[in-house]
């Protein structure tokens, strides 16, 4: 009979995959450049679908388990169908997942334990802006405010704080990313 080998996990997170992953990426720093991208269809309205199949890391486009998508609408007062998150709400989500995914793989490096963690977020917007009604009003959103309440030792809960600012969306929003738009005819 064969031994089952126990995993080194803290926090659900795999610590031997991970730290095998720092370490190849300490000897060879190009292992850790990626590249995410999706495909983005409108349906009809302001309905539109994402598709992702693949990224780049490692050196190599990597393919998705399976394929995915998300959805994205508007509500009805805003001449939408409600049938899926609106792009604020995508923005929040990614936030909170990337600082959720952070906090946890940075304290099981750590040997921090966390029983439960759970956030709540809300952004701000005057949709004025958008709509175009009024030059003065800005298009973005003016504030996000990010809750995060955590089950752990409690002195670990200002390390676990500073273990957010590791979150690359986080970190985007923060400080800006360049980006550049271009519409090309099909």
């Amino acid at each position: 009979m064969e031994a089952q080998k126990t995993l080194n996990t803290i926090n659900g997170v795999n610590l031997d995959i991970l730290l095998g992953t720092i370490n190849n990426i300490q000897n060879d720093p190009e292992l850790a450049r990626c590249k995410f991208h999706i495909k983005n269809k409108w349906i009809n309205g302001s309905q539109n679908r994402s598709s992702i199949r693949s990224f780049y890391g490692a050196k190599q486009e990597i393919e998705h388990e399976s394929p995915m998508s998300l959805e994205a609408d508007e509500p009805k007062i805003l001449a939408g169908k409600d049938m899926a998150p609106n792009p604020v709400e995508h923005l929040l989500n990614a936030l909170a997942s990337c600082v959720t995914t952070s906090i946890v793989a940075h304290a099981a490096v750590r040997g921090i334990h966390i029983e439960e963690l759970e956030s709540e977020l809300e952004a701000d917007i005057d949709i004025q802006g958008s709509l175009g009604l009024s030059p003065d009003v800005p298009r973005e959103l003016s504030e996000i405010r990010f809750n995060v309440r955590a089950k752990a030792d409690p002195h670990d809960l200002e390390q676990l704080r500073e273990l957010a600012d590791f979150s690359p969306i986080y970190q985007t929003l923060l400080k800006g990313v360049n980006v550049k738009l271009d519409v090309e005819p099909k």
